[in-house]
């Protein structure tokens, strides 16, 4: 219990977020949403390019939540 606690304490933006995840969001202040997404994009692979199409990502995310029953 105490990991999935620690999880969701350090949740970050997501485009398919869980439930879970959506409620711990939302409790976030603005500014603390904010200060996760600079975090995010602050990484590395975030200036990354990558061969995938808009198509690509946005089918990969469509099965990802597929698989999570919600599609």
């Amino acid at each position: 219990m105490s990991q999935i606690i620690d999880q969701l304490a350090n949740i970050g933006p997501s485009a398919i977020p869980t439930e879970a995840e959506r409620e711990v969001w939302a409790t976030l202040s603005r500014d603390e949403q904010v200060r996760r997404y600079q975090k995010l994009f602050a990484q590395p692979n975030c200036n990354n390019f990558t061969s995938e199409t808009p198509d690509d990502i946005l089918a990969t995310a469509r099965q990802r939540v597929a698989q999570r029953g919600h599609g």
